[in-house]
Order: structure tokens, then C-alpha cells, then sequence
């Protein structure tokens, strides 16, 4: 499967529904990497201000973002909407939801003389908001089939480097204690060396939020040539290593700062859509699944206990 005959959001054959107006921000802050400079300009202003938006024509949103009608309507369907009057609506329905007494956003960055209260007050609501991006985002269809292939997998290789390895590690740890053969490969010779055998029946699961990463995406293409069911967990559904990938498993893009680089609000998102596939897998194999967690819970009770030292 190429992008050619990929949506952006969700499977091929039907087009998606358009997004919730609750899904709407995080589709702008998924998306607005990926788009042209003018586009972004009326992706933010949406998203900022979606009461004042809902009031405007497409002529009144073009003017306001210094662009013009054409990129206005461009900007909605890459958003998911069939039109700019379906995008209307959903910002007026968003607009609806924040007047119905929803506390107010933390939008400012960590600043280098913070108290550590602020610190934690600010990445705690960083961190729920990647969370609910992510969900908010998240395919269901793509995931289902996902969990699908995993359940039923002879074999799974995930692959992924820096922040991204430490989510892969954790996606294999998760499903070896359920019984089934995984693998996390780093350091990319590996992954290919691993990868050239991989065959029908295996997954292959490729960890990278830029979706840019070479050696990421060299073993994923290996891979899917070697007719592996091949996953993507990215940040941008519309990247290079998704031309690779049977499945795409978007996570939220969040705002970089100079304190918060995006390694960090990647892994919250990449670890949501982790739990969600071992969740899933457990659930379709409960029967083995649920023996092997008990038996490795049970190997490795006597080293949580206390021991008590003298009399």
C-alpha cells in the first residue's frame, strides 16, 4: 500500500467522517507541521479562536488570514471536512464546548525561572492534552486491524531509536509477558539483518514520530517487501515511513519549546497507542494471555517481597 491509495485518516474505501469539533484542535496541531505556511495560518486561527471563526464567511476567514478562498477550502478538507461550511459548523459546536464553563488552558511554555509548582503544573497539563490529542486522533479502524495482526502474529519486530527505542522496548516487554515472540531492535543493522525474515504472518511495528528516521524506516520497508503486516506509530501521517506501513497509528504533535523538546511529548502519545495495542492483543488472546501474565507475575513475585533482617 503507497500513499497513493492511503487516506490520511483512517482506511482506504469510504471516506472518514468528518472529525468531531472536539477532535478538531488536535487534528490542527497532528496536521499543521505538514501544511504550507498559509495553510497553518488558518489551521491556528481556527483553532484559536473557533466562536470568531463560526461567524465568518470563507471570504471573511481568507482576510483575516491574509490568504485566500482557495487555501481556506484546502485547509478544511486536509482537516477532514468536506467543505468549509461542514468546518463552520464544527467550529461552532467547538465554540459551544468551551462557553459550557471548561477551565481555562495553560498555553504558556516552562520558563527557565519557574517555580518547580509551575513545572509540574504545566507538564502535567501538557501531558494530558498529548493524551487526549492522541485519542482524540487515534484511528480506530487502523488500530483494530493492528491488534488483529498482533494477536495473531507468528513473530513481531518493532524498531525504533533514541526516545522511540525506549517505547519500542516497552511495547515488546508488554507482549512477551503475554506469551507471544517479540523483538525490539535499535541498532538498525539488526533491525534489517531481522527483518530480511520476516515473512506473511509476522508484524513488523516501526516506533518514530517524525516519521523521517532512516533507520527506522529501512527495516520497516524490508519488511513490508517481505510481506510482513507492517505498522507506523508517527506523529506525521503523511511522512516517508508511511509509505511502508499497512496500518498508520497517528499520535498528537506537540508544541516544542525550548525546555520541553519533542521526544518528550512524543513518548506520552507513542506510550498511549502502546497500551492501546497490548490492551487489545490481551483482550483477543485472553485465554493464553491472561496464564502468562499470572506465571510471569508469579517468577518474579520473590523479588518484590521484603526481606526482613534479624530477629
Amino acid at each position: 500500500m503507497t500513499n497513493d491509495v492511503k487516506e490520511i485518516f483512517g482506511s482506504a474505501g469510504a471516506p472518514p467522517a468528518p472529525p468531531a469539533p472536539a477532535a478538531l484542535a488536535a487534528k490542527v496541531r497532528t496536521l499543521a507541521p505538514s501544511m504550507t505556511r498559509s495553510m497553518q495560518r488558518v489551521a491556528e486561527a481556527v483553532a484559536d479562536d473557533p466562536a470568531g471563526c463560526a461567524a465568518l464567511t470563507v471570504t471573511g476567514l481568507a482576510e483575516l488570514t491574509g490568504t485566500s478562498e482557495a487555501t481556506v477550502v484546502r485547509t478544511a478538507r486536509l482537516l477532514g471536512y468536506p467543505g468549509y461550511r461542514d468546518l463552520r459548523l464544527a467550529l461552532a459546536g467547538l465554540a459551544a464546548q468551551q462557553q459550557s464553563g471548561r477551565a481555562p488552558a495553560i498555553t504558556t511554555d516552562i520558563a527557565v525561572d519557574d517555580p518547580i509548582a509551575d513545572v509540574v503544573a504545566k507538564l502535567a497539563y501538557d501531558e494530558q492534552q498529548t493524551l487526549v490529542d492522541t485519542a482524540a486522533g487515534l484511528d480506530t479502524v487502523q488500530l483494530a486491524a493492528a491488534v488483529t495482526a498482533l494477536a495473531g502474529a507468528r513473530r513481531t519486530d518493532v524498531y525504533g531509536v533514541g526516545a522511540s527505542g525506549l517505547v519500542a522496548q516497552d511495547l515488546t516487554q508488554k507482549l512477551l509477558r503475554i506469551g507471544l515472540m517479540a523483538h525490539a531492535h535499535s541498532d538498525p543493522h539488526l533491525a534489517v539483518t531481522n527483518a530480511v525474515q520476516l515473512r506473511s504472518g509476522d508484524v513488523a511495528i516501526a516506533v518514530t514520530h517524525s516519521g523521517t528516521t532512516g533507520d527506522v524506516i529501512e527495516p520497516l520497508r524490508v519488511a513490508f517487501e517481505r510481506g510482513a503486516t507492517t505498522v507506523a506509530v508517527t506523529g506525521r501521517p503523511d511522512s516517508p515511513v508511511t509509505q511502508y506501513a499497512d496500518h498508520v497509528l497517528t499520535t498528537s504533535t506537540a508544541r516544542e519549546s525550548e525546555l520541553r523538546p519533542a521526544a518528550m511529548s512524543s513518548r506520552t502519545g507513542q506510550l498511549l497507542v502502546v497500551d492501546c495495542l497490548f490492551v487489545g492483543v490481551a483482550q483477543r488472546t485472553y485465554d493464553a494471555a491472561a496464564p502468562a501474565l499470572s506465571a510471569s507475575y508469579e517468577a518474579l513475585a520473590h523479588r518484590h517481597r521484603a526481606t526482613r533482617k534479624g530477629p
